[in-house]
């Protein structure tokens, strides 16, 4: 037997180095996912902390490919799972620590609960993150933001550990971030991120707080199943107008329907597979495209392979 194929039939989990934290076998992930869809992990891996993911890191296999997996608030697994080690990072990567006006966030730690430790300590400028569904790791690497804030306007450095466990702390310029976007190296993990407020009424910060929280309940499709704006808005353009001018809204495949109240939001209606998500999606692309003559690029990550993996991704 050639070593390829003996590699092969050992199981991935019993491939991998020894961890304080947890390994997991075949861990579900619909469950973990605000679509409430897709297939299991291959293997899931939660660090304690971060002496023990990075010591991981330096010992597993250079040809085990690693995904992280934050809140998954914007993401799509498909039906066939995530190969390889989902990365899960925990409390250990969650802390908050305002230091001056600036704030020093794990990258497991929820935008939400960082706009809330910046108001608590009268820090303002971050209050856009109350607006932000995820995890300051993600935020840093798709450059999130909303209500006229990007993570870009605040970011002072960024820590991450590259796939052979080395750390490196890149700034907002070596980023060089654009809507939606970073220029976070593809296979680097985020660690943690410093962000620059100034000082403010707490009052102030609150009531804008509650003002962006309110907008966004008032907007999108929060208590459904659903993944965040699923389409970056093109130059010049708003996705959910050319979504609604092409007729998309409120259209369906199998248990995926485009949302009735921000058509720039899918919605598993209760029995949708990541398939049906996934083909609504380029159907609206295809439909967009055909009326509009825009291409509309997915700002939600699918990721994983399809149920049957030799359909086309």
């Amino acid at each position: 037997m050639s070593a390829m194929a003996a590699k092969q039939t050992i199981p991935l989990i019993d491939r991998l180095p020894a961890v304080r934290g947890r390994l997991t076998a075949g861990a579900p992930l619909a469950g973990v996912t605000w679509f409430r869809v897709g297939g299991p992990a291959e293997v899931v891996f939660r660090p304690v902390d971060r002496d023990d993911l990075l010591a991981f890191l330096r010992a597993k296999p250079a040809d085990v490919p690693i995904t992280v997996l934050g809140v998954a608030s914007n993401v799509l697994i498909r039906d066939g799972g995530l190969p390889g080690v989902t990365l899960r990072l925990g409390r250990g990567f969650a802390d908050v620590a305002p230091e001056g006006s600036d704030v020093l966030c794990g990258a497991a730690a929820l935008d939400l609960n960082v706009a809330t430790a910046a108001k608590l300590a009268g820090i303002a400028g971050l209050e856009f993150l109350a607006g932000v569904p995820g995890t300051i790791g993600g935020a840093v690497r798709m450059n999130a933001g909303a209500y006229g804030k990007e993570t870009k306007d605040v970011l002072v450095w960024a820590e991450a550990a590259d796939p052979s466990g080395r750390v490196h702390r890149l700034t907002n310029a070596e980023l060089q971030f654009d809507y939606r976007h970073s220029g976070w190296p593809e296979d680097w993990i985020c660690l943690g991120a410093r962000l620059a407020g100034a000082p403010g009424d707490r009052s102030a910060i609150e009531a804008r707080m509650k003002e962006i929280q309110g907008q966004r309940a008032d907007s999108q499709p929060i208590r459904s199943r659903t993944g965040g704006s699923t389409f970056r808005n093109p130059p010049g353009h708003k996705a959910w107008q050319l979504i609604d001018a092409a007729g998309c809204r409120g259209l369906t495949r199998g248990g995926a329907m485009v949302s009735e109240k921000h058509c720039n939001f899918l919605i598993n209606t209760g029995e949708a597979t990541a398939a049906d998500l996934e083909t609504l999606g380029e159907e609206v692309r295809r439909r967009v495209k055909q009326h509009s003559g825009i291409e509309l690029e997915w700002e939600i990550r699918r990721l994983g392979v399809p149920a049957n993996a030799g359909d086309a991704s």
